[in-house]
């Protein structure tokens, strides 16, 4: 086991940083790489259906981005102000990240304007309660209002931030969601799930593939790096996920017949994993700390669809858990000379 954070680390040229989409959602980049043989191939991802086989199952997460990014002015002395919504607690009351020149104190009020129509004279009125350890706000929206309502009237995407936008763009709009995105509740898109069109799902379903759904809502530990120096002093952060009976008997089917569960992003692995820590069921609903990092014994996926991460990242670290933490550099200084898109709108990569 390899425990230095410093060992999970390498060097990306900034012009391979992906900051647009592909023209479509298919035309991406995939690098296969096999456990086994340790080979690595390249091909792209509309090849998918061939690359697996008749009786795997992929498993998505069907979480969809909030418009959770808010823009608005301190009622107090007018100046700017940007927030983040994160949840909503038992009490009704908001947690959010928060950022604005000058020193916020307990009890001033935000006036939040339309990010789409700064114009409008609609106006969101929050009241910022107190601030815990770790710089959340407790925030008090308007009695009796729906945050997905007010996020929806009020918000826009929040990209991550080496896309380098200001505002998500129409385009963002549409290509910064999965196609099957159902349960709002992210903050972030599961992005290895991007790549996939109806035409797509068709085709794999027409070799014998099919696929079941996940739920994990991506927090906004996500834009977190990890900040000790040794994985095992690591804590995860905290996101809620669900696997349905319906999914934990699919997923159970296909392998006790030879197919593999194919899990099509860190986020359903995380799941699928999580599940398995509470019984052989896999079925789970509740939130999930759960970091993968080497030694780990998956028990719940066979194969992964991941996208490129970034460095001394927490997603790095799984992948590393699952191929080993060589064949993983390899394969990304392998990308990086052949050119690979990296990040949320970049290329992917099949561990077989």
């Amino acid at each position: 086991m390899v425990d230095e954070l410093a060992e999970y680390d390498y060097t990306l040229p900034e012009d391979l940083i992906a900051r647009q989409p592909t023209t479509r959602r298919d035309d991406a980049r995939l690098m296969v790489v096999d456990r086994q043989s340790r080979s690595i191939r390249h091909h792209h991802i509309r090849e998918l259906p061939e690359l697996l086989a008749p009786g795997d199952r992929l498993v998505f997460n069907n979480s969809r981005v909030l418009p959770a990014r808010l823009f608005g002015q301190r009622t107090a002395t007018g100046g700017r102000w940007e927030g983040l919504y994160l949840e909503t607690d038992s009490r009704g009351a908001w947690r959010m990240l928060a950022s604005t020149r000058g020193r916020v104190r307990p009890g001033e009020t935000i006036s939040v304007y339309s990010a789409q129509q700064p114009d409008s004279p609609e106006r969101l009125e929050l009241k910022l309660i107190d601030r815990d350890s770790e710089g959340t706000w407790i925030v008090e929206a308007p009695p009796g209002s729906d945050p997905i309502v007010a996020l929806q009237a009020f918000g826009t995407l929040p990209l991550p931030p080496y896309i380098e936008r200001p505002l998500a763009t129409p385009d963002d709009q549409e290509r910064y969601q999965t196609v099957y995105a159902r349960h709002f509740g992210s903050v972030a898109a599961p992005t290895a799930g991007l790549h996939f069109t109806p035409e797509l799902l068709h085709r794999c379903r027409e070799r014998g593939i099919e696929h079941s759904f996940v739920t994990l809502h991506v927090g906004v530990g996500t834009f977190r790096p990890i900040s000790v120096t040794r994985l095992s002093e690591h804590r995860m952060h905290s996101e809620w996920c669900e696997v349905s009976a319906e999914t934990a008997q699919e997923c159970r089917q296909t392998r006790a017949v030879g197919g593999r569960v194919v899990s099509v992003g860190t986020t359903s692995t995380r799941t699928l994993e999580s599940a398995a820590l509470h019984g052989d069921q896999l079925v789970f609903r509740g939130p999930t700390n759960l970091f993968i990092s080497p030694p780990w014994t998956f028990q719940a996926i066979d194969v992964q669809l991941t996208n490129f991460h970034l460095p001394r990242s927490s997603l790095l670290v799984m992948i590393s858990a699952l191929a080993g933490r060589d064949l993983i550099l390899h394969a990304y200084a392998e990308a990086i000379r052949e050119q690979y898109r990296f990040y949320s709108y970049g290329d992917a990569m099949l561990i077989l």
